[in-house]
């Protein structure tokens, strides 16, 4: 069993060279700062991105639209469900009775519009913050860094 000080010792090392931490430490304040901007348009970041998923897909089933998010299709279909209730989406049966499709509403076409605007406006502050130089490789290097993993 390990004493408290090696213990210590090794989550400061998880805190500063642990790549997982990291990540998720940038994201959720990327992701405070997209809902705070979108807050006016009722939806969350999260909600948005979901959105403009099936948007870009069409009527898609559930476990294509999982895939291409890189989710498990019970997380999905978990966050679907408060879109289905507002209206945004819905949800029905495919050619297969097993499979199920989702597609968005007009009034999720009318959501999207109304915090496309403000999608715009935090993208800005964060190329910005960042600088376009920065931006544009953190972007390419979070791509490589889904492609790699991916295949893994």
């Amino acid at each position: 069993m390990q004493d408290q000080n090696t213990q210590l010792t090794l989550c400061k090392k998880v805190a500063a060279t642990c790549t997982c931490f990291n990540l998720r430490k940038a994201s959720r304040v990327v992701t405070q700062l997209f809902d705070e901007v979108l807050q006016p348009s009722g939806l969350l970041v999260n909600q948005f991105t979901l959105l403009a998923a099936i948007s870009i897909a069409g009527s898609a089933p559930i476990t294509r639209l999982a895939q291409e998010l890189v989710m498990d299709r019970t997380t999905l279909t978990r966050n679907l469900k408060p879109l289905e209730r507002q209206g945004l989406i819905q949800i029905e049966p495919g050619k297969d009775q097993r499979m199920r499709v989702v597609s968005l509403t007009a009034e999720g076409y009318a959501a999207l519009e109304k915090a496309l605007p403000l999608w715009e406006e935090a993208q800005t502050l964060v190329v910005e913050q960042l600088g376009q130089q920065r931006w544009s490789i953190l972007l390419k290097s979070l791509s490589d860094t889904v492609s790699t993993l991916q295949k893994s």
